[in-house]
């Protein structure tokens, strides 16, 4: 609203010229007479319900997406929940992903066009600071959501008032026999997993705690999201959702895994999903989350299991033509580790519950390398409608 107030549009409706408004036919006395039409078309455009904020606001960030898109905008195009605003902000793609996008059936479209790829964590900050809603949902450009996806997490936050952050059922788009994820999982080693990636979709765990959303369908409290400081921006992309959502549960916030909220997503559409730049950045990364959240307690006492679990990963990579970017992702790890750990400090030191965020994690290493869904059931859990 570039800071204008009900009051002053209110003012400005009326008939009174000397208040600040919107740039408008009314205040352009050279486009001649204010017509009565005029004045019902701007009651419709500045009308109380139009300027209520919407209860979400839907931020894709997209590189050269392509005709992923699209697509994604119209599966928010046919939701059963009308209440929400889209946001798509666009890397300086040069593949025209974002020219004549279709978005009439859209309740609220903004296109924010930035001039250099600033990577998913920093566009999704930006993008949050302009959000209007309480609640922000992140949806990658190659996912697809289910018609009710913003009404099954809607439903969700009635059910868990008290919860600020949610992951959605993710199926693979190409295959709807097998997950994509039920949140993401994290191994007290400091080894994050897209749980029940690639497992079949019999597996979908029950509505439960998770340790994170992954942020292809996450949805975050936007004034916590922003006050625990957003995604990480030095990670660029990759793992940036597992950092945040362990900010969040060092503070004391859960994650519920909602089974009926429902995207159907690519993975890897946009980077390639073994691509060297998608093992680097996940090998850096996965590092700098561990060491700048980690308590020290549960630090001193897993850092040797994930030394050894960072060598077995690099020797695998090795031996299946990945060992360049995996190497390189742990050398630059391990030379940002003193800066990562004094970033995370203030959050480790107010570390709400050390019991309960260790009982959050993954104590079994054959969970992780079996890609199985970590959701705990809850103790009180009102029943789905």
């Amino acid at each position: 609203m570039d800071g204008l107030s009900r009051q002053s549009i209110e003012s400005c409706l009326n008939g009174n010229l000397d208040v600040a408004c919107l740039p408008c036919e009314k205040t352009s006395l050279q486009n001649g007479p204010w017509t009565r039409d005029m004045t019902k078309r701007a009651e419709l455009e500045w009308s109380p319900e139009r300027l209520r904020p919407p209860v979400f606001s839907v931020i894709i960030v997209n590189f050269n997406g392509g005709d992923y898109v699209q697509e994604a905008l119209s599966s928010l195009g046919a939701q059963s929940f009308r209440d929400f605003e889209v946001i798509l902000i666009d890397n300086a793609s040069e593949d025209g992903s974002v020219e004549n996008l279709k978005t009439d059936g859209l309740p609220s479209f903004t296109l924010l066009e930035e001039t250099k790829n600033h990577g998913y964590a920093r566009a999704t900050n930006l993008a949050a600071t302009q959000a209007r809603a309480e609640w922000i949902v992140c949806l990658n450009p190659d996912a697809r959501a289910d018609s009710r996806w913003l009404e099954e997490i809607a439903r969700g936050q009635t059910r868990h008032p008290g919860t600020k952050m949610f992951a959605s059922a993710q199926f693979d788009l190409s295959d709807p026999g097998l997950l994509d994820g039920a949140g993401d999982a994290y191994l007290v080693f400091g080894m994050p997993w897209r749980g029940g990636f690639g497992r079949p979709s019999s597996e979908l765990p029950p509505e439960g705690s998770c340790f994170s959303p992954c942020g292809a369908g996450a949805a975050f409290h936007r004034e916590t999201f922003l006050t625990h400081g957003g995604m990480d921006e030095s990670f660029f992309c990759f793992c940036e959702d597992v950092d945040v959502g362990f900010r969040l549960r060092l503070s004391g916030h859960g994650c519920i895994f909602l089974p009926r909220a429902v995207i159907h997503h690519v993975g890897g559409g946009l980077t390639g999903r073994m691509s060297d730049f998608a093992i680097y950045h996940g090998t850096r990364n996965r590092m700098w989350t561990y060491v700048k959240n980690m308590p020290a307690p549960l630090f001193a006492i897993t850092l040797p299991g994930h030394s050894v679990l960072s060598i077995y990963l690099l020797l695998r990579a090795a031996m299946t033509g990945r060992g360049s970017p995996t190497w390189r992702g742990l050398r630059d790890g391990v030379k940002g580790a003193i800066r990562i750990r004094r970033m995370g400090r203030s959050g480790r030191k107010d570390v709400a519950s050390l019991w309960a965020l260790a009982r959050a994690m993954a104590w079994n290493p054959f969970r992780m390398s079996r890609r199985e869904a970590h959701v705990r059931l809850l103790r009180r859990i009102e029943p789905v409608p």
